[in-house]
């Protein structure tokens, strides 16, 4: 970490950042010259900012803050060391940590902890999660009362409309995903290739597969983070919210997995187009998983805005071989990459929580070996099939008494993520649509 800041001289100023369960960055802005200071012994801030609602203020009654005396918590930087922040003037390095005890015990209510938590899981059976995300967001023109695509650089002109995998649409922006993909590169976030999407300034950039569950989590963090950054540099802004427009498809973060044995080798390979029993047995517990964890792949109210038949995200619990309308897809292509795509999440998620329900599910049903149901056949919205919470409030609730989340995350993260929810839920009772979108499109 030394190694960087000499390298980088340039450098006038230090943000050190954690994720709180909403995936929001909490930290501090930090003078150069104690930065030997903050990578030795770390930083501290109160063990409540983890914890936080989505305007960004406590929770009423949290444990975390009066009841004992908001105490601190010491934030470590994590393994993955400084990186620079292209999206700001100041020419910054961004040093992301994670919480711990004052006794050196993982902070249980830190989202990274609950992925790390899972990782280990897998590690106690020899196995190892390889992970790849896929984020879809808009561009979106925000300064007048009415959402609308931003104006293109390059013409001036307003396309609006969908245009799925369209060369055009994604040359209108030219300027802004060369200084993405730049960004990218100097952050090493894996960007892949971009496309553009159903609705209306929407579009999708994939990240490369990791065999570390966690560095695939943070690129997904950062990444939101740093489109966010650069689109406000570009004039416009980008959101990951779930539905921005009515009258089109949400924003979906779909999520890639397979599973290596210590040989390296992947278990749901078994040289056939169907995939191994391990492989069913993964599909199996993501779909136990899947209403009692829909809070964390749906975490907001205009999460449930984007979750309606026929809008590209899935509505009821199933399974299929190369089929986009379910919840839980297995590609097509070499058996040697068989792997298993969960498509429920919003892009207005927090990822470490949601790789996390994902790569808990599937090993609750590696763990039960149990098979699913049969697979699917065509359109899964024209089929009477089990379905995922369809509100706020009953997902909220399914959290709360769900067994399979209890295999997966600690007593203390369910009880203060649903604090922050419940918290969340009474207070956007008070607020229009508007007011909703206004605070999603910078937040989420």
């Amino acid at each position: 970490m030394k190694n960087w800041l000499r390298k980088n001289p340039h450098v006038q100023a230090i943000r050190v950042a954690a994720a709180d369960l909403n995936g929001q960055p909490r930290g501090k802005r930090v003078p150069v010259r104690f930065a030997d200071k903050v990578i030795e012994d770390g930083t501290r801030f109160p063990m409540s900012v983890l914890n936080l609602d989505i305007w960004g203020e406590d929770i009423d009654d949290s444990p975390l803050v009066l009841a004992t005396g908001d105490r601190d918590g010491v934030l470590l930087p994590t393994e993955r060391g400084f990186m620079p922040m292209p999206w700001l003037d100041t020419k910054t390095g961004l040093l992301p940590i994670w919480m711990f005890h004052e006794d050196g015990r993982p902070f249980a209510g830190d989202p990274r902890h609950a992925l790390a938590n899972v990782v280990a899981r897998y590690a106690e059976r020899g196995l190892t999660p390889v992970v790849a995300v896929e984020l879809e967001f808009f561009l979106i023109d925000d300064s007048g009362k009415k959402f609308q695509v931003p104006a293109s650089p390059n013409t001036g002109k307003r396309r609006m409309m969908g245009e799925i995998l369209s060369l055009r649409a994604l040359d209108q922006f030219d300027s802004f995903f060369t200084e993405l993909y730049d960004a990218c590169e100097a952050m090493d976030i894996p960007a892949d290739t971009a496309i553009s999407e159903a609705g209306s300034g929407q579009f999708e950039i994939n990240l490369m597969h990791q065999e570390d569950a966690l560095r695939a989590a943070d690129d997904a963090w950062l990444f939101k983070m740093l489109v966010k950054g650069l689109a406000r540099r570009h004039g416009f802004a980008a959101s990951f919210m779930a539905k921005p427009y009515d009258d089109y498809a949400g924003s979906g973060l779909h999520m890639h997995f397979s599973v290596l044995d210590k040989n390296g080798a992947n278990v749901f390979d078994d040289g056939t187009d169907q995939g191994s029993n391990l492989l069913l047995h993964a599909v199996n517990g993501c779909l136990n998983a899947m209403p009692g964890s829909t809070l964390i792949f749906a975490p907001h109210a205009n999460s449930y805005e984007r979750m309606v038949p026929g809008a590209h995200a899935p509505t009821g619990i199933c399974w299929a071989y190369e089929n986009r309308t379910t919840a839980v897809r297995i590609p097509s292509g070499s058996h040697k990459a068989r792997r298993i795509e969960h498509r429920l999440s919003g892009g207005d998620v927090n990822p470490y929580l949601t790789i996390a329900a994902v790569l808990g599910a599937a090993l609750n049903g590696i763990e039960d070996g149990k098979l699913p149901p049969d697979p699917i056949r065509g359109n899964a919205y024209n089929q009477e099939l089990p379905r995922i919470p369809t509100d706020w409030e009953s997902a909220i609730n399914r959290f709360e008494n769900c067994s399979e989340v209890a295999r997966i995350f600690s007593p203390d993260l369910v009880r203060n993520y649903l604090m922050t929810k419940r918290q969340e839920l009474r207070y956007m009772a008070e607020t229009t649509r508007q007011e909703q979108i206004e605070l999603y499109i910078d937040t989420v």
